[in-house]
């Protein structure tokens, strides 16, 4: 807020005389906006300052001038040729000069079935994200059985999971999205204490689409003051977490624990969670994300890079070669064999990926005194999976855990998130919005419904 009222009132001041009428002001920030989706925007800060300028540009076109650098040599390099293009905003990024054009929309855009309301995302049979499609699911109309929900999704939570049956590398057959956050629209007979019109998170069924429909025990009420891009972030990232960490491992206070892959939405919830347990944690993730961890209150003994073996060194020697007793791990090939060796006195190996499971015989054999096992969040069952949302609810109500961050795309933009997340570029969650539609059984309000767009608007 300070940041932009002193630029409010430079911009008064300098637009208020006749001195600098024939002068242009040139407004620089950093890291201010994204150039593109899914870009970070580490000044954030600064992000007002370019909606105020914009606003005063609409009024003295010619005098203000906005550029948001990067920080980088060449970027500071390429200034004097930014300001001669007479551009009004330009973003500079490794020594590219960027300007906001409108363009066509690509190929990369998904379509929605036309005149079907009904749809969900669909991975295609050709194992590329150019494969996915929107296409009809005529599933979430059909009538609803004893304890199920039809719920109004609004954003819809993307994991791993759904990057590999894109890529036709996950076992079995299975469909895009698993879970979300929406609006209950329909209850079956004896689907508990929900009503429609709740705001509700959790596992749902019959793939990623504006409807669909579940059990009644693998939702539950989103909590006051939370988005519903907050509220999808959490289901399968603190559920995993806490079967993985808590029924299946049974971590206790002052045990270490390992966590791989600990930026993105399972890791940082493991995090939390041993945290809570009392555990000593270490934690892997690529380099460029350590900030990640430390925010989570890693110190740097406890940190290692995802991208390369040393971890196991590191860690050993950190613990006098004890290592860890427990390991929650989602890596592949020799990374798999690191970790096991970081269980010398024996303990337990969890794993959540899907493309190198082991066998526990050999495992044990191998490694004396070590329990693998390999395991889905659904073996737990609706029952349990309900009792694990309530006691995750009370941690979130308490403090002692939070939502992860959220990078979101609208569900049409699918291919983009799929590849930002097959490069590991994220950290938390990365969520897909759905476009909401008018009831057309319902209401809607219209502020400002006497002027010319509210009455066009409500006219169509």
């Amino acid at each position: 807020h300070e940041n932009t009222h002193r630029v409010l009132a430079l911009l008064q001041d300098w637009l208020s005389g006749e001195r600098f009428s024939d002068s242009r002001l040139v407004l620089i920030t950093r890291g201010a906006v994204a150039v593109g989706a899914g870009k970070d925007v580490p000044g954030l800060a600064s992000s007002p300052v370019w909606g105020l300028v914009r606003s005063a540009q609409s009024e003295s076109p010619e005098r203000l001038v906005l550029i948001d650098v990067d920080g980088e040599d060449a970027s500071w390099g390429a200034l004097p040729a930014a300001l001669a293009s007479d551009e009004p905003q330009l973003a500079v990024r490794e020594g590219v000069v960027c300007v906001p054009r409108l363009a066509r929309v690509g190929s990369g855009v998904l379509t929605a079935p036309e005149g079907v309301s009904e749809w969900r995302l669909d991975a295609g049979a050709g194992g590329t994200f150019e494969d996915l499609s929107l296409v009809p699911s005529p599933q979430a109309r059909q009538p609803l059985e004893p304890g199920q929900v039809r719920v109004g999704v609004r954003v819809g939570g993307l994991n791993f999971r759904d990057v590999l049956i894109a890529l036709g590398m996950y076992p079995g057959e299975a469909t895009v999205g698993s879970e979300g956050a929406g609006v209950v629209l329909e209850l079956g007979p004896d689907a508990g204490d929900l009503a429609v019109g709740d705001r509700v998170m959790g596992l749902l069924g019959g793939g990623l689409g504006p409807v669909s429909v579940t059990d009644h025990r693998l939702i539950i009420r989103v909590p006051d003051g939370w988005s519903f891009a907050q509220a999808a972030s959490v289901p399968i990232a603190f559920l995993t977490a806490y079967y993985g960490l808590v029924d299946l491992a049974g971590l206790r206070q002052g045990e270490r624990v390992l966590v791989h892959a600990a930026a993105g939405g399972v890791g940082m919830a493991a995090v939390q969670l041993a945290r809570h347990l009392g555990a000593e944690m270490f934690a892997t993730a690529s380099p460029g994300k350590w900030e990640v961890l430390r925010s989570l209150e890693l110190d740097e003994a406890h940190i290692a890079s995802s991208r390369t073996l040393e971890f196991k060194e590191r860690f050993l020697e950190q613990t006098g070669g004890h290592g860890v007793e427990v390991v929650l791990d989602a890596l592949a090939g020799e990374f798999v064999d690191a970790s096991l060796d970081l269980l010398p006195e024996g303990g337990r190996f969890l794993e959540m990926g899907k493309t190198d499971i082991r066998d526990p015989a050999e495992v044990a054999e191998g490694h004396p005194g070590v329990a693998y096992q390999a395991f889905d969040l659904m073996e737990a069952g609706p029952e349990r999976i309900k009792e694990m949302l309530g006691e995750l609810l009370v941690l979130f109500k308490a403090g002692v855990l939070e939502p992860l961050p959220v990078t979101a795309w609208d569900v049409r933009r699918a291919p983009e998130a799929f590849r930002f997340m097959s490069q590991a570029r994220h950290t938390g969650k990365i969520g897909l919005s759905l476009p909401s539609t008018i009831d057309p059984e319902g209401t809607v309000l219209v502020t400002g419904g006497t002027g010319t767009l509210g009455a066009l608007l409500a006219r169509h």
